[in-house]
């Protein structure tokens, strides 16, 4: 089984022109389509001609049934699937696999790898998940809103770097590559959260039977096997078993990313020693230059590019095909799934009501993110290189530190989806999705305008 990207297959067909290769590539491109899906979806829950149509799709049964010549239904799977569902518990998985991946290799070989570089990262995302725990608990503690304290803790990558992608250089690279780890350290710690505390009702049988198939993909790991396909097939079948099991299914996605081997299946001087006898082998091909590539030709070439992908390794090549489908396709259709919300008043504007029964879902929400994130970042920060713990990025000042850390309250797709699972009420799910969209755009506001006044004192004084 050969993994392709979405990227090259457009490029390919000239589908899109330069202009669109570089949207494509842009860091900040993803960030884009994230927000014009949002619009898109407030727009199509909200218009007159289109939110009967948008709320009837979203709870269309996928579910496949069998039923007897009597009319009884015998059998369902998977029960209780619609289309709502489907994203969030499905296509969703497609997501959490490709950040499995991200922190896996991250925890290997990059930012998290040792622990001089992963301490400052990592204490500064728990900073940033338990304050605004605390802000969201202190405005709702003992109403039905409370088991929502883990919306605000999270951090979406995707924007928060979109924005300091779009700032340029005024904000020093150390503090780029801060951030980029701290949000995989916090996407981590948000998959621990739904995993502990927003599972279902756990069916231990199930559990276990996926337990024992994910302990023999770690052996296959162990004794060498490289074949995308026995990986795949195991990844699915521990997917719907976490379904049916209380755990959340997404958790399968990363779970599974964690298995999947970081090695390639040949080393260097393999593949060097391959890859002559290949060029050797295609240039003795006798044939005119208008007849390349020929039969010959294209047989050499195949066989130089299936080298080529097994000398890198499955993770690598995994994480990279993945991530156009999860950019612009995944996580544009959770956005325009999850983003839209029927504003039937304005009082679903107003993040301040607050109920002594229901509490406020807004308000905690709201601060949470907005100051809630950035003050647990910083202090974390702060306190870990003041012990000595940890040391300042290269070329950081505590005032540049602050306003980055601002872009971590940037929560969206995180905050989005553990609202979904927090509530069942869903005058509860609307009201914080209204707060995570206000207060995600409150803290890139703030940060953003933070940067450029800091940015510009330190051009002043220079």
């Amino acid at each position: 089984m050969r993994l392709f990207s979405l990227y090259g297959w457009i490029r390919k067909r000239h589908l899109i022109g330069i202009r669109g290769r570089d949207f494509i590539e842009a860091p900040w491109s993803g960030g884009v389509v994230l927000l014009v899906c949002v619009i898109v979806a407030m727009l199509l829950a909200n218009l007159p001609a289109t939110k009967l149509y948008y709320h009837h799709l979203l709870e269309t049964d996928l579910s496949l049934m069998i039923h007897s010549p009597d009319g009884v239904i015998n059998w369902i799977f998977p029960r209780g699937m619609t289309v709502e569902k489907f994203i969030n518990d499905g296509l969703m998985v497609f997501f959490f696999f490709s950040v499995g991946l991200e922190i896996k290799r991250e925890i290997v070989c990059g930012q998290l790898s040792s622990m001089r570089q992963a301490i400052l990262p990592v204490l500064a995302a728990a900073g940033g998940m338990l304050v605004p725990a605390i802000i969201f608990t202190a405005f709702n503690h003992g109403t039905e809103a409370a088991n929502g304290w883990g919306i605000p803790t999270a951090t979406d990558i995707a924007f928060a770097i979109g924005i300091l992608s779009m700032l340029g250089n005024r904000v020093p690279l150390s503090l780029k590559i801060f951030l980029t780890a701290l949000a995989i350290a916090d996407d981590l710690g948000a998959i621990l959260v739904i995993a502990l505390f927003y599972g279902g009702r756990v069916q231990i049988t199930c559990l276990l039977i996926a337990l024992a198939i994910m302990l023999l993909v770690y052996f296959m790991n162990k004794m060498g096997e490289k074949r995308v396909i026995s990986y795949v097939i195991p990844a699915v079948v521990v997917w719907g078993l976490f379904y049916y099991s209380g755990v959340h299914s997404t958790i399968s996605g990363v779970a599974m990313a964690l298995l999947i081997p970081m090695s390639p299946r040949y080393g260097k001087e393999y593949f060097a020693r391959k890859m002559r006898l290949l060029k050797e082998k295609l240039n003795r091909v006798e044939a005119a230059d208008s007849d390349f590539p020929n039969d010959e030709h294209r047989f050499y070439l195949r066989e130089m590019r299936i080298l080529a992908s097994d000398s890198v390794g499955m993770s690598y090549r995994m994480e990279h095909a993945l991530s156009p489908y999860v950019t612009f396709l995944v996580m544009p259709i959770f956005a325009l799934a999850n983003a839209g919300v029927e504003i039937g008043s304005l009082e679903y504007l107003n993040i301040f009501h607050y109920s002594p029964e229901i509490g406020s879902v807004g308000m905690g929400v709201f601060f949470g993110l907005l100051i809630g994130k950035p003050l647990g970042i910083f202090l974390a920060s702060w306190l870990a290189v003041r012990s000595g713990v940890a040391v300042m990025p290269e070329g950081a000042n505590w005032r540049m530190l602050f306003a980055v850390a601002c872009l971590g309250g940037i929560g969206f797709t995180m905050s989005l989806f553990v609202d979904s699972l927090a509530y069942t009420d869903t005058a509860l799910i609307d009201r914080g999705k209204i707060a995570i969209l206000m207060g995600s755009t409150a803290a890139a506001v703030l940060g953003s305008l933070l940067i450029l006044a800091f940015a510009k004192k330190e051009v002043t004084c220079v």
